[in-house]
């Protein structure tokens, strides 16, 4: 969710073998085909009916925000599409929200960027 650069990245690597989506507010992600789907977190539960509730195994989201109100309600998105497992990148701002709404918890490694970012960023999991 809201990860483009992780979903090539997985796109690449697994072509055929898993089941992918990208949930993108940007419809330039639309030359993806089947796998885009358009998601604003505005309307978190708005979602096409094509993708079944707890159908993945695993969501990794990038919040667009660094705020309590955008993390909540991907929180939503989140909790209907996993079956269990998140990975939630994010500013460290959020730690106790993210625990609070998704139970996650900040990992040991520290993603790094291209382009110098003005919060520390972070990897959360469940």
């Amino acid at each position: 969710m809201s990860a483009p650069s992780v979903y090539q990245k997985l796109r690449e690597r697994h072509r055929d073998d898993v089941f992918l989506c990208i949930f993108e507010y940007n419809r330039r992600f639309a030359v993806y085909g089947k796998d885009f789907v358009y998601y604003d977190y505005k309307n978190p539960v708005d979602l096409p009916e094509r993708i079944a509730t707890h159908s993945f195994d695993i969501v990794v989201a990038d919040p667009p925000y660094l705020s309590e109100e955008c993390l909540r309600k991907m929180s939503e998105t989140i909790k209907l599409l996993t079956r269990g497992k998140i990975l939630l990148c994010t500013g460290a701002v959020v730690e106790a929200v993210a625990a609070k709404l998704l139970g996650v918890k900040m990992c040991k490694f520290i993603p790094e960027h291209t382009r110098t970012l003005g919060n520390k960023f972070h990897c959360f999991v469940n």
